[in-house]
């Protein structure tokens, strides 16, 4: 439903007297006046747009039905820390939400917001949330257009968590899907593995590690506009939990094919690369949130490469191919030698996005 507030005409609040408690109170959750304040003076400030009403129990959007296929998705947000080295837990949900728009092949459109926010979070932190939450929106294109707000107890969340819809139009001529992979496609990766996961660790300071690693959380959509021209593009995915390794394994188990990664082609940060030896993770398992995992016929995937490299990814890379033979995933180390890449089985490191 749509944010639902009732206003009271000639009262003019401001940000300031909203903070004049500093904390998130259970009463910011009641339905009553301080619920109303942190609305609008907090969400719908930083987040309005011209479909965005505080007054009406749902939101009213455009969809030209014309002009494509309806596309919809769901997801949740529970990182931590909720500021972290490129990005929060705010500008996360916005480019989390997309980029399972983008790479189902759709142009993102419209979002809403479900925000679960805890007792005891300081309202600065949560304007600064909300705030990058804006500037997401505005970079990719789309606009929050209906949301809803609840306080939980203190100790029954992590500060704040989100849960978002988006809603995206995509053309019906468009035939994406994982069983349309086939023996002799080519796998791309957008950009370095595991940056995300590994920027979210460094910034907890856990294991007495620090760093400046920024995640790679961005929106993804000009990557998958410049691969949805060609029609041999079979695939897309964007390698968030469980990296990119798990997205292996779903694509063997769901074509029935060997799926064969070469360890010299992978694109990995050299600090993703320090900690994950210090640590004995493996990056290939670790969460991307602004990278696209493609599969594209073999004859048009040199030029779709190119065609990255030329919009300033230069850290794309053909990084393996699929293979007749059984549903398994491998890799084919520096070495010269193979190894087989188990299924994820534990959460390494949770609440990531």
């Amino acid at each position: 439903m749509g944010w639902r507030v009732y206003s009271i005409r000639g009262l003019s609040v401001t940000l300031n007297n909203l903070l004049s408690d500093h904390f998130i109170r259970l009463a910011h959750g009641n339905g009553g006046r301080l619920m109303r304040e942190l609305i609008e003076q907090l969400f719908a400030r930083h987040l309005k747009n011209e479909l965005l009403d505080t007054e009406t129990d749902a939101a009213f959007i455009p969809l030209n039905l014309e002009a494509g296929e309806v596309v919809i998705t769901t997801d949740g947000f529970t990182v931590e820390p909720l500021e972290f080295p490129g990005g929060t837990i705010g500008s996360l949900a916005v480019h989390g939400t997309v980029n399972d728009l983008a790479v189902s092949g759709a142009t993102p459109l419209y979002l809403t917001l479900n925000a679960f926010v805890e007792e005891g979070l300081e309202i600065a932190l949560l304007d600064r949330i909300v705030q990058s939450m804006a500037k997401a929106c505005q970079a990719c294109g789309v606009k929050i257009v209906a949301g809803d707000t609840k306080v939980l107890k203190r100790g029954q969340g992590g500060g704040v968590y989100f849960a978002t819809t988006g809603i995206g139009q995509r053309s019906p001529t468009l035939n994406l899907g994982i069983k349309q992979i086939k023996p002799g496609d080519l796998i791309l990766l957008s950009g370095t593995a595991g940056d995300h996961g590994t920027a979210v660790m460094l910034a907890r300071e856990q294991f007495g590690l620090s760093g400046t690693l920024m995640s790679d959380a961005a929106s993804v959509l000009p990557i998958t506009q410049a691969l949805i021209k060609y029609p041999g593009l079979r695939f897309m995915r964007d390698p968030t939990r469980g990296g990119i390794a798990t997205i292996a394994h779903e694509i063997a188990q769901a074509s029935q094919t060997t799926v064969r990664f070469y360890e010299r082609k992978i694109p990995v940060n050299e600090s993703v690369k320090a900690v994950a030896e210090m640590l004995g993770y493996d990056p290939l398992y670790m969460a991307c949130e602004g990278r696209v995992l493609a599969v594209i016929e073999s004859l048009e995937a040199k030029q779709a490469l190119q065609d990255l490299h030329d919009l300033g990814y230069h850290e794309a890379a053909i990084i393996g191919r699929i293979e007749s033979g059984a549903a398994y995933a491998l890799i084919e180390t520096l070495l010269g030698g193979e190894r087989i890449l188990q299924e994820l089985e534990e959460d390494p490191l949770p609440r990531i996005c």
